[in-house]
Order: C-alpha cells, then structure tokens, then sequence
C-alpha cells in the first residue's frame, strides 16, 4: 500500500557499508522500520544521511507491506527544517535525548495521532524558543498520558507519590518519593510546555530527571536508560 505521511525518525542504524535501517514513529501507521540502500554511496550521501538524524520531521511517501518486514520509501523531503536545533548543543542533546527515550518507550505498530501531535508541537517550540531548561521535564512527563500512566492529579493533597501505582498516598512506603521530590513532582505536573519559566535549579532538574527515568523504568518492560543520559545531565550541570 503506498502511503503518504509526516513521520519523526527515531533511530538509524548502519546496515553493511552503504544502507541504513531507519526506524519512524509515523502519523498514518505509528512505528515503521525502513530499509534505506545506499545511504552513504553517491553524491548526494550527505544530503540522504541528514534526513536521518534524530527526531528529524519528513515528509514521506512509502510502500507499506504491513508484514513485518522493513518497509520502503519512494520519496522522503523535511516537513520542518529545524532553525536552530542542529547548531544549538543544549537543543541538540535534549533532541537526541529524546528520540532515545521514546525509541525504547513507542512500542505499538498502530497509529497515536495524539501522541505524534504533541511531539511535533514540542518539537516545533523547542526550535523557536530559548528558555528550554525544563522542556525535556515536561515533555517526558507529558508523554506518560499517552504512553498510560500519566500520575493521577497533582491536587491531591498527600505528601508521598508512590511510583508503582502512580498515586499519592499520606504514608511513606518503599516505592514513594520523599516530602520534598513529591514536592518538586507536584510542581512539575503544574507546568506546560508552552510556558516552562525558570521554574527550578539545576540541582532540582537532577532530582526530576532522575525520578522521570526511574518512572519509565518502573511502567515499561525492557525500558532502557538513555545512553545520552549522562552528556544531558553534564549539559544542565
């Protein structure tokens, strides 16, 4: 079936000496995996191995076989060329960040408009704003509800958030955040993308990022931490 649609680059992995593996968190069809030949052979490698950088946004028309088996574009072009994200280090280690994170999280091969909407609008705003310190806070964060297990409300008023059940509770059990990281917890889900503010200090970016990777870890089997992880946390250092 050839299929016409926006898709973000999650991963490209080196097949042989001149192909590439891509693997897409499309709009039409949620996860595709494409096989690319000849990425690095020809004049215009450069170009082809750019498109594949990530959370890159193309625009795509593709034969989808839908049989398990790595898929084929027939012709790819950026849906939004990045204006500041791919000179801007701070920018480009959150994006790379990202895309790692959500490569391991995005497990389904079905469509997640919802989910493909808000990264796109994210994404969009990261490259258009500067005031960026606690986007990759909020957007983890955010991306829970699509995933399914976003925190239940932030306006309860118990002073422990248990991380397995995703709820606060009034007594400290092993699995909970003490007083003050439910503290910062509370006040991250008070925060919006659009409107992030200097909200907290590098050291309380620390304690939430380190939170935030313990939650996903706890909600998804096989999740596993970012090999970025660390370059992020000497960025915000």
């Amino acid at each position: 079936m050839l299929v016409k649609t926006k898709a973000f680059v999650l991963s490209a992995l080196k097949y042989q000496e001149k192909s590439l593996i891509v693997k897409c968190f499309t709009y039409s069809d949620g996860l595709k995996s494409y096989f690319v030949p000849n990425a690095y052979s020809g004049k215009k490698s450069n170009q082809k191995i750019a498109y594949f950088q990530p959370l890159t946004l193309l625009e795509i028309e593709a034969v989808h076989k839908n049989k398990g088996t790595l898929e084929h574009f027939r012709e790819i072009k950026l849906a939004a060329a990045y204006q500041t994200i791919p000179m801007d280090i701070v920018k480009s280690t959150i994006v790379i960040f990202l895309s790692e994170i959500l490569h391991h999280s995005i497990r389904e091969e079905a469509k997640n408009t919802s989910l493909f909407d808000l990264i796109e609008s994210a994404l969009l705003w990261l490259d258009a704003h500067d005031e960026i310190a606690n986007f990759h806070l909020i957007l983890l964060l955010e991306v829970t509800k699509y995933l399914g297990f976003y925190p239940e409300s932030s306006l309860s008023t118990d002073p422990f958030f248990e991380l397995t059940e995703g709820i606060f509770v009034p007594i400290q059990g092993v699995t909970c955040l003490n007083e003050y990281e439910t503290m910062l917890w509370r006040k991250l889900m008070e925060q919006k993308i659009e409107n992030p503010g200097k909200v907290f200090t590098s050291p309380e970016r620390a304690i939430l990022l380190k939170i935030l990777m313990d939650f996903y870890t706890i909600h998804l089997e096989g999740f596993k931490k970012p090999k970025s992880l660390e370059v992020l946390r000497e960025v915000f250092a």
